[in-house]
Order: C-alpha cells, then structure tokens, then sequence
C-alpha cells in the first residue's frame, strides 16, 4: 500500500526530480526542428508521388478494361 505524501513534500520531490532533466541546447532544438521540417517534406513528396503512381495505374486499368 502507497503512503500518503503531504502537498509540501511532493512539491519538494517534484523540484527535486525536475532538477534531474538534462534540458536541450538551443542549437539541438534548433536542429531537431529543422530535421522534423525536413523529413516531413521528404516523406509528403515521397507520398504525393506514390499517390500519382497509384491513380496513373489505375485510370491506365480502367482504360484498358473500361468500356
């Protein structure tokens, strides 16, 4: 069974245990972000294509089967 722990001393763990985050530089969130841009596009190009590949073949099925 869980003890209770008064409000003062959970905000005393809390601080204690926010102290311990290791916080990122400005550049690594810099970098982060810009990856995140980066990807995002890359992976939205590579889906836009696959999409104009997909409807091509198939409005190239349907021409060919279609009455």
């Amino acid at each position: 069974m869980a003890t209770k722990t008064n409000p003062f001393q959970f905000v005393q763990q809390t601080r204690a245990e926010i102290s311990k985050v290791v916080w990122p530089t400005r550049r690594e969130v810099l970098l982060t972000t810009v990856m995140v841009f980066v990807l995002a596009s890359i992976t939205a190009v590579f889906f836009s294509l696959v999409d104009i590949l997909i409807k091509s073949g198939l409005q190239a099925m349907l021409n060919v089967f279609g009455s």
